[in-house]
């Protein structure tokens, strides 16, 4: 059987990076993306926000961490990951995204310099070493 996970998201950083290495010396950063849905109820239309995690690796890390800041516009595509945890004796989980590509978006007043290139990092390092 067949199976295909990709997903794009279009939509702006809820907080500034936070870049931090791993234990073998690559880059990483979680980063809150805030995407909006226009859908309408009754005779008007709202917004209704989908808050998603996404982690981004090595170069792409680095980039974020470089060029978006809180509220930055940003398009991100890769893969829906399901992370699972136990917390006072309870089992969790929750989806994230892994970011293979990050595409800059927006101008000098999105708090980006208007010569950041659209960049579409390379696809994430192998995994080995994640400490989970």
């Amino acid at each position: 059987m067949a199976s295909y996970n990709r997903i794009v998201l279009l939509g702006n950083v809820t907080r500034d990076i936070e870049l931090r290495y791993i234990p073998s010396g690559t880059a990483v950063t979680d980063i809150g993306l805030a995407v909006n849905d226009r859908v309408k109820k009754g005779d008007e239309y709202i917004d209704e926000t989908t808050f998603v995690d996404v982690t981004l690796w090595a170069r792409t890390a680095e980039i974020a961490n470089q060029f978006l800041a809180k509220g930055s516009p940003v398009m991100i595509e890769g893969r829906l990951k399901q992370e699972t945890w136990e917390q006072d004796g309870q089992k969790r989980s929750k989806h994230k995204v892994i970011g293979d590509k990050l595409i800059l978006l927006g101008s000098r007043g999105d708090s980006q310099p208007a010569a950041a290139p659209s960049h579409a990092a390379p696809a994430e390092p192998n995994r080995s070493d994640e400490p989970w």
